[in-house]
């Protein structure tokens, strides 16, 4: 089984997603896995070369900055860009669900941009993590050393959480009400 999980910046989906880890799932970090294929696969990294120039890689390494400031100014190259890694994350997904040998592990997919993405195409299940807007901020504040405005100018980028609950099979309200472990079995529950 494939499960989605997915929410806005500092909705927690990473926590929740290190603790299903413990219940057996295997997690797969698409934000992680991305910049892995972008760096490693040489099919991708020749066509990023083709769109963007050379100078996108120096000494081997991905320049995330430069790229993300000439995408940003520029939507139609940033499609182009989801064009070619979306595909091959989607492919680095299905490769790895078909190595997992116990039919009990679970392969987790976490990404901010599941929808966006069509990874949710590939879910059997999607599970979405939302918290109060003013607890995001505080959490990717405290995680990123970030400051308010580019936090929220963040989240006003995203899909919103109503966005997401409408979509998901699952939704968790990761407002710290409820240990860890509880939020685990209650999404265990639900599956």
């Amino acid at each position: 089984m494939i499960v989605g999980i997915t929410g806005g910046i500092g909705s927690g989906k990473s926590y929740i997603a290190h603790g299903l880890e413990q219940y057996g799932f295997v997690r797969y970090d698409c934000d992680q896995e991305a910049k892995r294929i972008i760096e490693q696969d040489p099919d991708v990294k020749s066509q990023i070369v083709q769109l963007f120039g050379t100078d996108v890689y120096q000494d081997g390494k991905y320049q995330t900055h430069k790229v993300a400031d000439i995408v940003f100014a520029q939507p139609a190259l940033l499609q182009a860009l989801n064009a070619i890694v979306h595909p091959a994350v989607k492919a680095d997904i299905l490769n790895l669900q078909s190595t997992i040998y116990n039919p009990q592990s679970s392969l987790l997919i976490e990404s901010a941009i599941l929808w966006e993405s069509g990874l949710d195409q590939i879910c059997h299940k999607v599970i979405a993590v939302i918290a109060p807007e003013e607890l995001r901020i505080q959490r990717a504040i405290a995680r990123d050393h970030s400051d308010t405005n580019k936090v929220r100018a963040r989240m006003r980028a995203q899909m919103s959480d109503q966005e997401r609950c409408q979509h998901a099979d699952i939704i968790v309200n990761n407002n710290e009400q409820q240990t860890l472990d509880q939020l685990c079995q209650y999404i265990l529950q639900h599956l």
